[in-house]
């Protein structure tokens, strides 16, 4: 499998997220802030997967992707818009994508559609299953792609945003993430100014799954910025 990913997005922040929980199915991305630059490297690079926003400077998405499937480049594009119209995704898909996204969006959404959009263009590999759909450690197991957890071998019962919380910070043992990276990584980057509703979710998550509140195991603070997950169990 092409694990590669062209992310054509004319929002810094979001460009970056989108890298992030792409990252976390073993993709490596590159980055185009515009039109023009973000056709050329779609042209001159073989990729896997074109992620393409609808509004850009220079050359919007709906030109990009007609360029592309005219001169032959049959990669898959997920295109991504704010606009929510029915017509909208009718004009998008038949300019030749394969997917429509509109923003804001999950990271369970994106990265499930990226393996839905693979699977049907006929990827060579549709085994998109990797190590990180099963993450454990100790007495903790993360299914990911079950999105079920358990720990002592029994089922923690968590909601949609506390699994995807857990699963952000288990993905990444060691790595400290702000409480504004998680709250634009699991409640989509456009909600902004409420961290303490990072805080409220990571304590439920601690009651579920540490043995003592005051003393975590798994879900550690870092002081001044955020969480991390324990990288030494």
């Amino acid at each position: 499998m092409n694990r590669t990913a062209l992310i054509i997005e004319d929002d810094p922040q979001l460009a970056e997220l989108i890298r992030l929980q792409l990252s976390d199915i073993n993709f490596k991305s590159s980055i185009c802030h515009d039109g023009v630059s973000g056709l050329q490297e779609g042209k001159n690079a073989n990729y896997g997967i074109i992620l393409l926003d609808l509004m850009l400077p220079g050359l919007d998405g709906l030109e990009i992707c007609k360029n592309l499937r005219k001169d032959g480049i049959n990669t898959p594009i997920i295109m991504l818009t704010s606009k929510s119209e029915e017509i909208d995704k009718v004009i998008g898909l038949e300019s030749g994508a394969d997917d429509y996204m509109t923003k804001p969006f999950s990271v369970r959404e994106l990265q499930a559609r990226v393996k839905a959009v693979l699977r049907r263009t006929g990827s060579p590999d549709t085994n998109l299953h990797t190590k990180k759909d099963l993450l454990s450690f100790t007495d903790l197991i993360i299914d990911t792609d079950k999105r079920t957890a358990f720990k002592n071998n029994e089922r923690v019962d968590l909601t949609q945003k506390e699994f995807e919380l857990l699963t952000i910070l288990a993905s990444s043992p060691g790595k400290s993430f702000s409480r504004q990276d998680l709250l634009n990584l699991v409640w989509g980057y456009e909600f902004e100014g409420l961290e303490h509703t990072v805080n409220s979710h990571i304590n439920r998550i601690r009651a579920k799954i540490e043995n003592e509140m005051a003393k975590p195991n798994y879900v550690l603070t870092t002081w001044g910025y955020g969480y991390r997950f324990n990288e030494n169990i």
